[in-house]
């Protein structure tokens, strides 16, 4: 199946923010980024509702630095506050993801080309992505480049396992689990020898709710460009 994409993933600063530090409003990194970061980086690459990405793992080239920050985020009731940000800084990372056809999407199904997406994805990938990269938050840019996963050394190539503690792993939204409820994964993170195996959303087993939500929006071809109408308009077959 050509639904795999290798990538490199860099910038001067990411903040994957632990939710657990956001309670007194300052915010704290996690060391690795999260599935939920990296799922987010690839829509940003591509993304349809027609399909879902899965990150399969992830390889830390660089070596993990901290640097903590003062910044004046604005408050809800206007004006500014002073809180301490930690970003990790000078990251790198490798990614391999795939993507697969959102089975809760039936209404979808007209739009299941899987060559087209590939090839779709494929050029927006070389292109840098068709919208902006962000490594955690909007203050952290970051840029996408094709790359072959194995290739390069890694900080932590010879380093035989780490681990992170529990983390957030992701978030289930109703369009992808076929339940009318947000929620929230979480897993206990390990790295070995610089890199990081996802396991697969439904393979998580610890899954909180957060709220219920609406039903998901009902797509069809009055409000959904299919692949072959998108390649088309890319000038391609």
């Amino acid at each position: 199946m050509k639904n795999i994409i290798e990538f490199v993933v860099y910038g001067d600063y990411a903040l994957f923010t632990d939710p657990l530090t956001k309670i007194g409003g300052e915010k704290l990194t996690y060391n690795v980024p999260t599935y939920q970061a990296l799922k987010g980086i690839v829509e940003s690459i591509y993304w349809k509702p027609t399909i879902v990405f899965i990150i399969d793992e992830v390889r830390v080239m660089n070596p993990i630095q901290m640097e903590s920050k003062g910044v004046r985020p604005i408050e809800y009731g206007g004006g500014n506050t002073l809180a301490n940000y930690t970003y990790l800084k000078d990251v790198c990372y490798k990614v391999r993801a795939r993507f697969d056809f959102n089975k809760n999407r039936p209404d979808l199904a007209f739009d299941r080309n899987e060559g087209k997406h590939f090839a779709i994805m494929k050029r927006s990938l070389e292109a840098g992505g068709r919208r902006d990269i962000f490594l955690g938050t909007r203050e952290c840019q970051a840029y996408v480049e094709p790359t072959n996963f194995d290739e390069g050394e890694g900080a932590y190539d010879n380093i035989n396992e780490l681990h992170f503690g529990q983390m957030v792993h992701g978030i289930n939204y109703p369009d992808e689990t076929g339940r009318d409820e947000l929620e929230v994964r979480l897993w206990p993170a390990e790295m070995r020898n610089g890199v990081i195996k996802f396991p697969k959303p439904e393979d998580c087993t610890s899954v909180r709710k957060i709220k219920d939500m609406a039903p998901p929006k009902v797509f069809d071809q009055s409000n959904v460009q299919s692949a072959d109408e998108l390649m088309k308009e890319l000038g391609g077959e």
